[in-house]
């Protein structure tokens, strides 16, 4: 099947949808799948991954809020594109202009709009948290959820990552909405990369010896990841026994986690690590992993940490309280430090806990059951946006 993926926000720079594309694209041919990946950039060029599997870049302006990424602007260049390309299926992958310009797309050609963004949640819950309860929230942006309904009649299929954002779309009228879990990389996560060296010697930048315990945190340094929260979370549970949280990250936030830290000693801010051998041995040297957003739509490092074998700290709510439910106790309110503070302190004692390991489906299986949604709907051959 030729697969088209019109992606709005690629940036090679970083980020869980850039992790998600360069996985799909390395297992295009082992699937049996030609996938073309249209992203917006600073001048028009082919990165060629393999003989059934590319990055096409079309000149775009950058993206207003974060010059790391540019948006798509010109819907003929995009549809002459995808003209160019002829795919039996076309992907857009979130529901803003990409998703416009692959509905208007003429033609009997099976569509799909993959929800890696979830805005209210993101955005809109957050901006509002204080003074509206999301329904409200809901109600005053039903505007939204009007495109989101119409994208719902628009593409054959609207695949969410996680069953909690599957459950709001399907109440607020989405149709034809899958639930697809993503996985892992295959192979590169595993508890076997456990560095007793490498987690002494964070542990140190930390002032903090190795009975301590060690938590992590990873990503993008964004308004919506709740990286303050953590940290207060962290030096609460601290005031009760050695903790040390170690964040990998940068981002326009970073100024207010620096503040948030306050010149405490036990929590530090190191660069990300790009490196996926190096980043599966960090994960996999940590005690557990704390997350603090609400809004993930899978929460790709939640997925990771766990076939490393952490516990995940996390907020019940969004893609990632998949992985906080697997240890009863580590889940919290999300937005609430004292009860998050209480989650921590839930954790074993470093050489007191038992290994702990959970099963987490790989981007192999995760591509497969989408692939396999793909081919029915190349079968049938008809698509709502003709």
């Amino acid at each position: 099947m030729k697969i088209v993926d019109v992606c709005g926000f690629y940036t090679p720079f970083g980020g869980g949808i850039r992790t998600y594309i360069e996985q799909k694209l390395r297992l295009a041919e082992q699937l049996g799948h030609d996938i073309t990946v249209l992203a917006p950039g600073v001048r028009a060029e082919c990165r060629v991954v393999s003989s059934s599997a590319r990055i096409e870049f079309l000149p775009s302006p950058h993206f207003l809020l974060d010059r790391k990424y540019f948006a798509f602007a010109d819907e003929k260049a995009v549809h002459c594109a995808l003209d160019r390309l002829k795919p039996d299926l076309i992907e857009a992958s979130s529901p803003w202009r990409s998703a416009n310009y692959v509905a208007s797309y003429p033609g009997p050609v099976p569509r799909a709009l993959i929800m890696h963004s979830d805005p209210l949640s993101a955005h809109a819950y957050r901006w509002f948290e204080r003074v509206a309860e999301p329904t409200s929230v809901d109600r005053a942006f039903d505007w939204f959820w009007r495109r989101l309904r119409t994208y719902g009649q628009q593409f054959d299929l609207v695949v969410s990552a996680n069953r909690h954002l599957s459950e709001r779309l399907i109440t607020g009228g989405v149709a034809n909405v899958a639930t697809v879990p993503m996985g892992v990389e295959q192979g590169l996560f595993s508890p076997a990369h456990r560095d007793e060296d490498l987690r002494r010697d964070l542990l140190a930048s930390c002032a903090l010896g190795p009975d301590a315990t060690l938590l992590i945190a990873a990503g993008r340094l964004a308004t919506e990841k709740r990286v303050p929260m953590l940290v207060d979370a962290a030096t609460r549970a601290g005031r009760k026994r050695p903790i040390a949280l170690a964040i990998f990250g940068e981002g326009r936030t970073l100024p207010d986690v620096i503040r948030a830290i306050a010149g405490n000693p036990h929590v530090r801010v190191f660069a990300p690590v790009r490196d996926r051998q190096q980043f599966a041995r960090l994960l996999a040297s940590a005690d557990a992993l704390l997350h603090g957003c609400e809004a993930e739509t899978f929460g790709m490092v939640a997925a990771e940490a766990t076939a490393s074998g952490l516990r995940v700290v996390a907020p019940l709510a969004g893609g990632v309280s998949d992985f906080a439910r697997l240890t009863p106790g580590l889940g919290f309110t999300p937005l609430d430090a004292v009860d998050a503070s209480r989650a921590i302190l839930q954790l074993p004692v470093h050489g007191q806990a038992a290994p702990w390991t959970a099963e987490v489906r790989t981007m192999a299986e995760h591509l497969g059951q989408l692939f396999d949604h793909y081919h029915d709907l190349a079968s049938q051959g008809a698509s709502k946006a003709a």
